[in-house]
This record gives structure tokens, C-alpha cells and sequence, in this order.
């Protein structure tokens, strides 16, 4: 390879794993419970976090720079909350008190467009286990960043 050319991908390597790094620390500031892990099916780096009474999950990036979020039996109200102020309520026809009103069951969206996938299911103990995969990392940092913002509401009362 010619020395240009390696320094070029050099370069570029340099700056996604830059790229990796800010979205990790955003993801983090967002929802301080996260933790650097082990890599996990994304192949790419991977967030855990584990709270009693609060839930379970993981936050990772793939290598095509997009985010997916994956979380375990969530507090109902608190999911509700993230999501009506991310995007609203019956977004994903679960009604129109949104998540923190959603009689349990899956509720399930397949962007066409963008191919992100969403998943919840809402659990009879009033708990929420969801999936968000492969959006772009600002639309993760929102939805953690509401979502710390429920928990932490819930945390104080």
C-alpha cells in the first residue's frame, strides 16, 4: 500500500475510533448507570447497566455507526414518559396514553426506511422489555436521556 494511502486510513481510522468514543461518552452522559463491557453481537463497543428496581440492559454501536439499545422489565411509567417525549403517544399503536398506559403485549415497528427496528413488550408486573436497533446515535442519547429522567423522578418520590 502506498504510504499516502496508509496514512489516509490511518486517519480515518483514528477519527472512528474518535466517533466510538463520543457516542460511548454521550450515551453515558445521558444515563450514568451505563458501564463499558465486553463487545457483544453488534461487534462493535457495548454499555451495561444494571439497577435494582430500575431494570437491565445494553447499549451498543455497530460497525456502521448505528446504535441499538436493548433493556430488561424498565418501570412502565418511566418507558411511557421517555417515549411519549421522544416521540409521542400511539407511535407504535400501543394508545394514546403511550407506553406508560399500554395494556401488556408486544408492540412492534419496522422503519422501511431507515431499516431501524423497534420492540416492546410490556409485561403484566408493569415493566417494559425493549429494543431499538440500528438509529443514529442521537436518537439513543434522547431516549436515554428521558428515560434518566423518569428514573431519576421515580428515584426522588
Amino acid at each position: 500500500m502506498q504510504p499516502h494511502v496508509k496514512e489516509a486510513l490511518r486517519d480515518w481510522t483514528d477519527a472512528w475510533d474518535k466517533h466510538q468514543r463520543t457516542a460511548q461518552a454521550a450515551f453515558i452522559a445521558a444515563f450514568p448507570a451505563l458501564t463499558h463491557a465486553a463487545r457483544c453481537q453488534c461487534f462493535g463497543p457495548t454499555l451495561c447497566w444494571k439497577t435494582p428496581g430500575e431494570g437491565s440492559g445494553k447499549v451498543c454501536l455497530d460497525d456502521h455507526g448505528r446504535a441499538t439499545i436493548e433493556f430488561e422489565h424498565v418501570p412502565k411509567a418511566a418507558v411511557g414518559h421517555a417515549m411519549k417525549e421522544t416521540w409521542g403517544a400511539d407511535w407504535f399503536d400501543e394508545g394514546p396514553g403511550g407506553f406508560a398506559e399500554a395494556e401488556p403485549g408486544s408492540y412492534h415497528y419496522d422503519d422501511e426506511q431507515t431499516y431501524a427496528e423497534y420492540a416492546f413488550d410490556v409485561h403484566d408486573d408493569g415493566t417494559v422489555t425493549f429494543g431499538i436497533s440500528y438509529v443514529k446515535i442521537d436518537d439513543i442519547v434522547t431516549i436515554l436521556d428521558e428515560l434518566e429522567q423518569a428514573l431519576a423522578e421515580q428515584r426522588a418520590a
